[in-house]
């Protein structure tokens, strides 16, 4: 674990101390990790840059050893609102609930996993999703919001086949996608779905 995991698991578990970040949560600190690298690299201005990642571990390693407490400080204050708002968007359904709707969903997403590994530029364009979403306050799962929106439009356009070339295929889809991800951001309620199989709660 790496001292960006252990500082967000500490700040998380002052937060929330029933969260077993190590056991059956560690997902739960996975996908925050990657939220808070998302900001960070949006908030340094580093999205989309073609050496993005490396200038944003540099980055890292800079402030934890300058800035060390300053930056636990912005660290334990963003946790906070990463936890409310992962309280907000994340709701588990258990067993067979909400079945039906999530079969159409994971039904549109698998139908577009073809059309998503072929899109061009996929990762530059779920890097302008991300920094959308972050832009209209959305912290949480905004990789996997931003994938999922990008994944059903792909699937909704592969039915219509509307496109003349890849390039305005690209543009239609940065466009309906980016005003989806502003349209969210003024929902209320969850956003993400995380399926648990009844068993899980057997074994605590």
């Amino acid at each position: 674990m790496n001292f960006l995991e252990l500082l967000l698991s500490q700040c998380l578990h002052d937060h929330n101390p029933l969260l077993d970040l190590q056991g059956s949560d560690r997902r739960v600190l996975q996908i925050a990790c990657e939220d808070l690298m998302n900001f960070l690299k949006n908030h340094w201005g580093l999205a989309g840059q073609e050496n993005g990642d490396y200038d944003l571990i540099e980055k890292l390693n800079e402030y934890s050893k300058n800035h060390s407490e300053e930056f636990s400080e912005f660290v334990s204050v963003w946790s906070g609102l990463w936890i409310r708002k992962w309280n907000q968007r994340v709701k588990l359904l258990i067993g067979n609930q909400n079945s039906s709707q999530w079969a159409r969903v994971n039904k549109r997403l698998k139908n577009a996993e073809s059309a998503w590994q072929q899109l061009k530029k996929r990762g530059e364009i779920k890097d302008i999703l991300v920094s959308s979403l972050i832009r209209n306050g959305e912290i949480c799962g905004t990789s996997i919001m931003a994938e999922n929106i990008l994944k059903l439009e792909l699937g909704s356009f592969k039915e219509k086949s509307c496109w003349n070339n890849e390039q305005e295929k690209v543009l239609s889809i940065v466009n309906t996608t980016l005003r989806k991800a502003r349209q969210l951001s003024y929902s209320k309620g969850p956003l993400i779905f995380v399926k648990i199989d009844k068993k899980y709660f057997a074994l605590h």
